[in-house]
């Protein structure tokens, strides 16, 4: 048990720059008040005492504005930076050396019964307001985006971004955990297309001079050409105009 605490607290240190000492996370740290009271909760609903850990995981909300169901299965070395929103469901099931920030969501997309919250993987990260929601797996060292709305599967190695998510694969190897948590280098696949669209716009620019290398100049030329003088030829014309009144006239003559 004290093996453990250490190892949680060991971890908070690695992954947060502000943490300045175990002291200072043992009395402070919401996150970290969070997981030991889910500790305690837990153990009570694998006794059977339900009425019991949800008094005990209701306290913890009450105190850390983190809710975790007492049936919620979370792994070594669990670390929740800020805290406050985070809500994980009853069958979610959680890995080791993850990482959550603030106002994340683990829930599930019905009232179905049985296994409806998601499984995360070991080593994975998951950004500020992200929701997590269904049956599916997050696999190892797997990245989702702040403010991220996953709805599938997540395979291992990629990052998941956007609402809903896409998953942008990351070439490479595994990442240091400690390296996984810089939101500012994940890929925004909406700036990937955009930039393919520009350059497949440029390349047709380039075509188009290519095959008429006057197409420029004569665009210059219609675009600064003067307006014809007076109407238009497609104008309408007036009621009353010239040629109503030169009608009247002609049949007076006759």
């Amino acid at each position: 048990m004290f093996k453990r605490l250490k190892e949680t607290i060991d971890a908070f240190k690695a992954r947060d720059p502000a943490a300045r000492s175990s002291l200072e996370i043992i009395l402070l740290y919401p996150g970290f008040h969070a997981i030991i009271y889910h500790r305690i909760a837990h153990w009570l609903y694998n006794k059977r005492l339900r009425f019991l850990a949800r008094c005990v995981s209701q306290w913890s909300r009450f105190w850390t504005g983190i809710e975790i169901h007492p049936g919620a299965k979370i792994g070594r070395r669990l670390v929740i930076d800020h805290g406050m929103g985070v809500v994980i469901g009853e069958t979610a099931e959680i890995g080791d050396d993850v990482l959550l920030y603030q106002g994340v969501t683990l829930g599930g997309t019905g009232k179905d019964k049985g296994k409806r919250h998601p499984t995360i993987g070991n080593n994975v990260m998951i950004g500020a307001g992200a929701k997590v929601l269904g049956p599916f797996t997050v696999g190892d060292n797997a990245r989702i985006a702040a403010n991220a709305v996953v709805l599938k599967e997540v395979p291992p190695d990629s990052t998941a971004v956007g609402v809903p998510a896409r998953i942008v694969r990351v070439a490479g190897k595994r990442t240091n955990y400690v390296e996984s948590i810089d939101h500012i280098s994940v890929t925004d696949p909406i700036d990937v297309e955009l930039s393919a669209i520009t350059a497949q716009m440029q390349m047709l620019e380039r075509q188009l001079v290519t095959h008429d290398p006057t197409l420029y100049e004569r665009l210059d030329e219609m675009e600064g050409a003067p307006e014809p003088e007076g109407e238009s030829a497609g104008a309408p014309r007036e009621p009353g105009g010239a040629d109503s009144e030169q009608a009247p006239k002609q049949e007076q003559d006759a």
